[in-house]
């Protein structure tokens, strides 16, 4: 599901007018808001240092070797299996049962000819129409959330290429398309060794910001599995930042996944970040989870059939061939590499991604210690 990737670059390309008119008063004040990223913030988010002594990476990858590593992209992939549920459970018997009512009454007007019955006439136009315009109203509407995860790309990508020293994003054109960054310019969530309750359930972020990109919007790639703690995401960047700077014998060697839709893909996902959970769980949340197996079952099938109704992204020649002696590089992404209309929408909201000076005030000393009662409690 590209659910989250999706909204991100909506609300990077929609007209503030069209946000104003579609929220509260409250809401659009807020759509307009900067974003609270400080100068010495992202000075200290962007660095390269060691923050693991275990690097590892959870996968799934799809390829390793001494020129580039391919990994999952997406933020929402555990999600996958919802929109194709709805939609097959939806729109497939509703098909059905308006072909067969079209078909019933086409018959009976053949069959009565050449007597004519203006009721029957006018019984099939109806049901004509109202077919024809649930048909309309859906390629209108609807079918923008079912490609979300059917009839799309199997998956979002994220390529590092060690050689060029690039990162590729793939992804659809409706969430933002592929783009390539500088490694030098990318940004981790998981570099505090203080936030290892707040990667539960979570994945790793990439962050590139617009100062260091020189593009009017910052951009953010969630990758992998969902973490079951800081710990886990750490040691994943360390890996992926082990083998940019040092190469590929840094690092231990992963298992490759495969892209083929296979039935483990489906179900393993509806189980990613609970491990932790599942194990210091009580007796009594362990049973209901046991008694809800039906459900992960149904999402896990439907996962399974978003995945065969996809086909497997393919990158663009430049970038399958990075890294080759003699073959081109990849060019940086800019922002000119957009049709000139979402040029100047990505430009309409590019103040929202200011760097404010100096850093960020420091947390009410009452909140933190607050906080960190939460966490022993729950730990």
């Amino acid at each position: 599901m590209y659910l989250l990737e999706w909204r991100l670059w909506k609300d990077r390309i929609e007209p503030h007018i069209n946000k104003c008119k579609k929220n509260t008063a409250h809401e659009c004040a807020k759509s307009t808001e900067k974003l609270e990223i400080y100068e010495e913030g992202l000075d200290e988010a962007i660095h390269f240092n060691s923050v693991s002594e275990q690097p590892f990476v959870r996968g799934p990858i799809y390829a390793f070797n001494d020129t580039y590593m391919e990994m999952r992209c997406g933020g929402s992939e555990e999600k996958r299996g919802i929109i194709t549920l709805l939609t097959l459970g939806g729109l497939c018997p509703l098909t059905i049962f308006w072909l067969e009512i079209t078909y019933t009454l086409v018959t009976i007007s053949i069959n009565r000819l050449p007597d004519f019955s203006i009721l029957t006439f006018l019984l099939t136009a109806f049901v004509l129409n109202t077919g024809f315009a649930i048909i309309y109203f859906y390629a209108k509407y609807g079918l923008q959330l079912t490609r979300l995860e059917i009839l799309t790309s199997r998956h979002l990508l994220i390529r590092f290429n060690r050689i060029t020293q690039h990162v590729h994003l793939h992804r659809p054109s409706y969430c933002g398309g592929i783009v390539t960054f500088p490694w030098r310019s990318t940004a981790s969530t998981s570099t505090d060794s203080t936030e290892d309750f707040s990667g539960l359930g979570t994945r790793l972020g990439l962050l590139w910001h617009p100062r260091k990109t020189g593009l009017p919007y910052a951009e953010i790639a969630f990758i992998g599995k969902q973490g079951q703690g800081g710990s886990e995401l750490r040691d994943e960047w360390e890996f992926i930042r082990r083998y940019m700077e040092d190469g590929p014998q840094s690092v231990p060697r992963p298992r490759l996944s495969t892209q083929f839709p296979s039935p483990i893909q489906g179900f393993s996902a509806q189980f990613e970040g609970i491990g932790r959970f599942f194990r210091t769980s009580g007796w009594l949340m362990k049973l209901a989870l046991l008694m809800i197996w039906p459900a992960f079952v149904i999402m896990g099938t439907a996962h399974w059939v978003s995945l065969m109704l996809c086909w497997r992204p393919r990158w663009p020649k430049i970038i399958r061939e990075a890294g080759r002696p003699g073959k081109s590089i990849p060019p940086i992404t800019t922002l000119s590499d957009y049709p000139s209309g979402i040029q100047e929408r990505l430009l309409d909201n590019a103040d929202r991604y200011g760097l404010k000076p100096g850093k960020r005030p420091e947390k009410n000393p009452l909140c933190v210690r607050t906080t960190h009662q939460v966490r022993e409690g729950i730990t």
